[in-house]
């Protein structure tokens, strides 16, 4: 009996401790995570993070008419062919162009969002695997072309390869998008409809 009781002594004197740490919340030191438009492990300055917000909206925008537009074509069959697939992929582009007759190099990616990704390509870029990487960029790199925006990405010239470092330090596209490289210049391509959405210039540092 005295066995019991001490039992339930130390079983009730232990309780407030355990309800004190379940209630707890973090340290005060912890902060929550939050998710951010481009993939850096580091705070963002204000104006760094008011570009990446205009560029999100922006892709977003493109995104939403991407799809409006592409929802209007008949699907391929499962069993297709190359010229069929050409066929939608130019129909389609055809659709984006006409949708943005008026669009420009610049509609995307703002003047902010340009001085932004060139301060993080040239960190990139210059940092210890920098030659590799440009090494790699260049490789199929068909050089300085003439782009024009919502134009057809030229059929002449190969989709160059961007190494997984440079696009982890960019802000995630939709997959509607990606990002290309052409000569100095970093192009958003819209892979379906293969149209140049936008560019921008002298994105290697000097």
């Amino acid at each position: 009996m005295t066995r019991l009781i001490a039992v339930l002594a130390a079983s009730l004197l232990s309780a407030p401790a355990c309800a004190h740490t379940d209630s707890a919340g973090p340290p005060a030191e912890q902060k929550p995570v939050v998710s951010q438009p481009v993939n850096e492990a580091r705070a963002l300055d204000p104006p760094d993070a008011q570009a990446l917000a205009e560029f999100n909206e922006r892709v977003g925008q493109y995104a939403k008419l991407h799809q409006r537009l592409e929802a209007t074509l008949p699907g391929l069959p499962k069993e297709t062919t190359p010229t069929a697939i050409d066929t939608h992929q130019r129909a389609f582009g055809r659709l984006i162009q006409q949708e943005r007759r008026n669009a420009k190099q610049g509609d995307v990616l703002t003047t902010a969002t340009r001085r932004h990704f060139r301060r993080v390509l040239a960190r990139v870029l210059s940092g210890k695997d920098g030659k590799e990487l440009m090494a790699t960029i260049l490789d199929d790199n068909p050089g300085p072309i003439k782009l024009i925006v919502n134009s057809r990405y030229p059929d002449e010239v190969p989709v160059s390869t961007v190494p997984p470092q440079v696009l982890s330090s960019l802000p995630k596209l939709p997959e509607e998008l990606e990002y290309r490289f052409i000569g100095e210049r970093l192009v958003l391509l819209d892979v379906h409809a293969h149209i140049i959405a936008d560019f921008m210039d002298g994105v290697f540092p000097g």
